[in-house]
């Protein structure tokens, strides 16, 4: 049985030698803040002292990204980049993250600098005992059309695929890394958040639930509220919720029953 739980922080001391973390960044044409972004992030790890790894997937940007990247990871050999020769989707970018993860946890957040890596602090001690702690957005800084467009999403994933949570679309997710590589993650674009999610939940996993804050984006131009982008989750939902129940119902009827 899947449980949903909500805290908004922990006072529980953190032994940074239980786990190691993969840190991974999906990034398209988000060459005004990637650096700021990337070396924050490396040097706020640096100081934890624990075993990690940053991952930024360049999902086929056509500005400077690329190359600010490269030049950037002659200088930081914790970094790793992983490119997609042409625009993919924030799906795919994620799924090619976690692919290439090597630790034993796997983080994903935002390049575009609207969250602090600080805030994953308190999220690591809970996974010790929970399969997966999501971020939810506190005072979330996006125009009142895109606010409105997630209320009605998470409305549409929870009738749909049973999935409810306060924020199905935070890019703030910390989750154990042999789950998503026990996973066939199958969307390719925006639907990816709850696909992994009612995967896990089918799995019975359990789930904490954390505020984050959200700060203002200083840069590049975001795609969530794209007509393209969210036809494309419209029609992902629609196709893969259909799949995805007749598996279950195959699953089922081939389950010997028992009396």
């Amino acid at each position: 049985m899947h449980t949903f739980e909500t805290s908004t922080e922990t006072k529980q001391p953190y032994d940074w030698e239980q786990h190691s973390l993969s840190i991974i960044l999906p990034a398209y044409n988000e060459e005004e803040v990637i650096i700021g972004t990337v070396r924050t992030v490396l040097q706020t790890l640096e100081s934890w002292q624990l075993d990690y790894e940053v991952i930024v997937v360049n999902d086929g940007s056509s500005d400077r990204t690329g190359p600010l990247l490269t030049e950037l990871a002659t200088q930081a050999p914790r970094l790793r980049i992983v490119t997609h020769p042409t625009n993919k989707g924030y799906g795919a970018a994620l799924i090619s993250g976690f692919a290439s993860a090597t630790k034993e946890l796997s983080f994903f957040m935002d390049s575009d600098g609207q969250f602090s890596i600080d805030e994953l602090y308190p999220f690591l001690p809970f996974m010790a005992n929970y399969d997966a702690v999501i971020g939810y957005r506190l005072q979330r800084q996006d125009p009142w059309i895109r606010k409105l467009n997630a209320w009605g999403w998470k409305q549409v994933v929870a009738l749909v695929l049973g999935v409810r949570v306060r924020d199905i679309d935070c890019a703030f997710k910390l989750y154990h890394t042999d789950f998503m590589h026990r996973q066939q993650l199958e969307t390719q674009g925006a639907m990816i958040n709850a696909e992994i999610l009612y995967k896990l939940q089918r799995e019975g996993g359990r789930i904490k639930q954390i505020g984050v804050h959200h700060l203002p984006r200083q840069g590049g131009k975001a795609t969530g509220a794209n007509i393209k982008v969210i036809l494309r989750a419209f029609q992902e939902l629609l196709v893969f919720s259909r799949k995805w129940r007749s598996q279950v119902s195959q699953h089922l009827s081939a389950t010997p029953s028992r009396r």
